[in-house]
């Protein structure tokens, strides 16, 4: 079971892919998510190829991410966060699918279908990934990796999507300053 405890004591010891201070350039992916046109930016690895999934089941199942209604955010070096699990993207293990009609403390909700959906797909991940509704504040876009090792491996192995070709960008283009 992944307490609060035992992800504090990971992420001080730097086990944990969202704890990392600094995120190296060379570590980030421009990714396709399959069956669409829109790209992620992600940390290569086992993250990706589970955040790819969520991405693609969502865009499948839910709604589209290559509309341009809705989008998809992956990789930020934006220092800005409303809430403290938001500090995944700086890390390349975070997602926010639709992330303007589902904002950080968003009254807007998913249908029970889509709900459902969502369920299933953190039931694909075996707890490995968090969902945004299910955190305080809520912000339904919202997904991230919470568990490193062997039990990420595991799983990313089982949901691989990485026969999807990714596309290298420098982070440089994407850093500030």
């Amino acid at each position: 079971m992944v307490t609060r405890r035992s992800l504090l004591g990971a992420a001080l010891i730097g086990l944990v892919p969202g704890s990392s201070a600094k995120t190296a350039p060379d570590a980030i992916e421009e990714f396709r998510i399959a069956g669409s046109a829109a790209t992620v930016l992600l940390r290569r690895g086992p993250a990706a190829a589970v955040l790819l999934h969520v991405c693609r089941r969502w865009h499948y199942e839910i709604a589209p991410l290559d509309t341009g209604e809705g989008g998809v955010t992956g990789y930020t070096t934006d220092r800005t966060t409303a809430a403290g699990f938001e500090t995944n993207h700086r890390s390349g293990t975070a997602v926010a699918l639709y992330p303007r009609a589902y904002p950080l403390g968003g009254s807007e909700r998913l249908w029970p279908h889509q709900e459902a959906v969502v369920r299933d797909i953190l039931r694909d991940c075996e707890g490995v990934v968090v969902w945004g509704g299910d955190l305080s504040p809520v912000k339904m876009s919202h997904f991230h990796v919470v568990t490193a090792g062997a039990t990420l491996t595991r799983v990313a192995d089982r949901l691989d999507t990485s026969r999807h070709r990714a596309r290298r960008r420098r982070i440089r283009r994407y850093a500030d300053g």
